[in-house]
């Protein structure tokens, strides 16, 4: 954040090197909501993410740094009924977080405008590369305007993302989080199936308690 944040605000374009648990959101949100014009009902920011999860955290993470400008953000993906969205992208938003076979659709079909798009953040972008989504990103990049700012984060550079950063980005600040700061996941994840949900949550947490 120390990093990206005074080069964002000084409107240059960054490639930055991170994984999650770095603080990126912040890192490139809380500069962009500075330069959002909440009085324009334009999506003025465009942040695209591999994932509806992502897309989701994103979202919430931007709204909490825009709440007191009175900034409105929309996250976009698939499995969300796209009438919804349409609805309040019509009542005015300033920044789009979303998924790029989404947001593509939106394109296509003219509910999403990206003519007033200042900067676009393309997050987690090797996560996007690995899902195959690397042709619809030049599709969604071509649609906004060349002038705009452009901010790029990934934990891996592989040969495609920096040939992306080479094409769409304008002399790139490229900064990278050193290992040792990078937070790495100490939690084991497992999942269990259950038709009733309570009565399993309620084994797992009787077999949890009798092994202490």
């Amino acid at each position: 954040q120390t990093q990206t944040i005074p080069l964002v605000a000084a409107g240059r374009d960054v490639v930055g090197q991170a994984q999650t648990g770095t603080g990126k959101t912040a890192a490139f949100g809380i500069p962009i909501m500075e330069k959002i014009n909440p009085d324009s009902r334009q999506i003025q920011a465009l942040v695209l993410t591999p994932t509806r999860e992502l897309a989701n955290q994103v979202a919430e993470e931007l709204a909490k740094i825009g709440k007191f400008r009175r900034i409105k953000t929309l996250p976009v993906y698939g499995g969300q009924a796209i009438e919804r969205q349409i609805r309040a992208i019509r009542f005015g938003v300033q920044v789009v977080i979303g998924t790029p076979g989404r947001l593509l659709d939106h394109i296509r079909r003219g509910t999403i405008k990206l003519n007033h798009v200042q900067t676009l953040v393309l997050d987690e972008a090797d996560e996007m590369l690995d899902m195959g989504f690397i042709d619809d990103i030049e599709d969604i990049l071509k649609s906004v305007p060349p002038e705009r700012q452009t901010l790029l984060f990934s934990a891996t550079m592989p040969g495609p993302i920096k040939s992306l950063a080479a094409r769409y980005m304008r002399d790139p600040v490229e900064i990278s989080v050193s290992g040792e700061n990078i937070t790495v996941p100490l939690i084991d994840q497992y999942y269990y199936e259950s038709r009733d949900k309570l009565d399993g949550l309620c084994r797992v947490l009787d077999t949890a308690i009798n092994d202490r």
